[in-house]
């Protein structure tokens, strides 16, 4: 009789259930008048003496550990109930989602779209697979020219007119081609060149070009609008332009922004002479205009051109270029914004 008891205590150390029917028919088992524990008792009776006294001993101890079960199993049974009301309690307050972060390039790329669209400025999109037309030749860079080597082209092989654009100028052309002036876009997007990856290059980047067409647009109204741009997005009230080429471009000019010497930062980033260069701009070639279809004996204008790794390197202070592709969670979240 013994060796029972010590099968039914093993069995009712192995019972786990949350189950209502199956903890009811376990307690019948057990607990109930035509139960296990009420049959041993009557096999207890009829014991010897000597006996009795270990075979209490076990029968008390299976009697105490199914009731403990038994209640275990309820407790158990009580808190998935409670938890599953819980799920489905659509009056609950909802649990709290860690916020995500918005990447730098894309808080950068937002900050600029929204001071040019201050004074005017649309946005203009066109796609990032281009041909050698909007990319070059319409640009005043027609076959063998020299300046195409300034920019390393990732050519399709099958098609050697067809290439990743290497300036979002191509945007440009394209409007221009299909909208009479008055024109006023900016041109925002990814752009592709054949570069050693390094902290300071990549194969791909992001620019934000702007564009103006209209009658009697001059070099001042450009330097006017790059005044309002830099005091807009680095609080600098300070700019000068420099001779520069760009073949869409005559006269060309690099800008320079007067970022100042408060800190060793400032030091670093300037290399000593207080003056940062931020992009470039000059008045629109006519042979551009003419190859769109405007004609410069009526229009002028001016385009301009940055790269965004380059003004969020400026304003957060991010020494590698590489970081921006790489997805690295400790590197984003360090750009929370207050939404």
């Amino acid at each position: 009789m013994l060796d029972k008891i010590k099968n039914y205590i093993d069995e009712v150390n192995a019972f786990k259930s949350t189950e209502k029917d199956k903890l009811e028919e376990f307690r019948i088992k057990f607990l109930g008048k035509k139960g296990v524990l009420n049959d041993l008792f009557e096999e207890f009776k009829k014991a010897s003496s000597e006996q009795k006294k270990e075979m209490g001993q076990a029968l008390n101890n299976l009697k105490n550990l199914a009731n403990e079960r038994i209640a275990t199993a309820r407790e158990e049974m009580e808190a998935a109930l409670e938890q599953k009301a819980e799920k489905s309690d659509l009056t609950r307050p909802a649990m709290t989602l860690p916020m995500g972060s918005r990447h730098p390039i894309s808080q950068v790329r937002r900050q600029v779209v929204d001071i040019f669209s201050r004074i005017g400025f649309t946005i203009a999109d066109g796609p990032e697979i281009e041909d050698d037309w909007h990319n070059f030749t319409a640009l005043n860079l027609p076959e063998y020219h020299p300046a195409r080597d300034m920019q390393d082209t990732f050519f399709i092989q099958t098609n050697p007119d067809i290439l990743l654009r290497t300036q979002t100028s191509s945007v440009q052309a394209r409007h221009m081609e299909q909208n009479q002036p008055p024109i006023r876009v900016i041109s925002p997007g990814r752009v592709f060149r054949n570069e050693a990856i390094s902290y300071r290059a990549h194969c791909m980047f992001h620019q934000i070009e702007g564009l103006y067409i209209d009658k009697n647009v001059s070099f001042a109204d450009l330097k006017q609008t790059l005044l309002y741009f830099t005091k807009e997005m680095f609080g600098k009230s300070k700019i000068r332009l420099r001779p520069s080429y760009f073949p869409f471009t005559e006269p060309s000019a690099e800008v320079d922004v007067y970022w100042g010497l408060e800190t060793e930062a400032d030091y670093r980033i300037t290399k000593g002479t207080g003056w940062l260069e931020i992009m470039g701009c000059g008045m629109v070639d006519p042979n551009v205009l003419r190859n769109v279809g405007i004609d410069p004996d009526v229009y002028t204008g001016y385009a301009f051109g940055m790269g965004i790794e380059r003004m969020a390197m400026l304003l957060y202070q991010i020494k590698d270029l590489r970081l921006y592709f790489e997805n690295d969670v400790r590197f984003l979240n360090q750009f929370q914004e207050v939404l």
